[in-house]
């Protein structure tokens, strides 16, 4: 298994679709499609992450490698299948940036990893706060790009309690990267400084939530 991984992890570093699909399918070959997720994908995008972090692959890798694994795992679970995770409501957005490729980036490599999630695209905090009371959300994951929008989720966490919605907020993007301590002023319940930490992120605070 060891060696499966790292020839997974190097097809999706070389952006080799073709040898990344051949070696999911070797795995599926021995194992439950959740456990190919589990045991192949997730490790290997982790593995992906982390080399990005350290300098070693570029973001346009880290993207590709979460788009080609999304499309592995569509396959093998559909988002009707039993086996995908059973987490609580969430949801992605950009607030207020008008970029996208670090929302997109996170989107992917949670769906990857089995998650199913709202892609609510670019939203002001009003359409957001909105949005995500409607949608009953239990997580709710918020990008940004420069700061003036990164101190907009003050108002999207104060204006959700006001209302008496219980959401976790998880923010991610330059302006956290570069105030280790901006997160908790703005009144988030936790930050990831890479898309590879989503997943742990998400998954801990389901733990908390059972």
């Amino acid at each position: 298994m060891k060696q499966l991984i790292e020839q997974f992890q190097q097809s999706l570093a070389a952006l080799d679709r073709v040898k990344a699909d051949a070696l999911f399918q070797e795995a599926l070959a021995t194992m439950a499609p959740i456990q190919a997720v589990e045991q192949l994908v997730v490790p290997s995008l982790e593995h992906i992450g982390a080399a990005w972090h350290r300098g070693d692959l570029a973001l346009s890798q880290v993207y590709m490698s979460g788009r080609f694994c999304e499309a592995l795992v569509d396959g093998a679970l559909p988002p009707s299948d039993p086996d995908r995770k059973h987490q609580p409501r969430s949801a992605i957005v950009v607030l207020s940036d008008y970029h996208d490729l670090g929302k997109r980036i996170v989107y992917s490599i949670m769906r990857a990893s089995g998650f199913e999630l709202f892609d609510y695209g670019r939203m002001d905090v009003d359409q957001l706060v909105e949005r995500a009371i409607a949608d009953q959300l239990r997580v709710l994951m918020i990008s940004v790009l420069i700061l003036p929008s990164a101190l907009k989720v003050k108002q999207v966490c104060s204006r959700l309690k006001e209302r008496g919605v219980d959401v976790k907020v998880v923010v991610g993007g330059a302006p956290f990267l570069f105030d280790a301590q901006l997160w908790q002023d703005v009144g988030a319940d936790a930050m990831g400084s890479s898309a590879s930490e989503a997943v742990a992120i998400v998954e801990r605070l389901m733990g908390a939530m059972q």
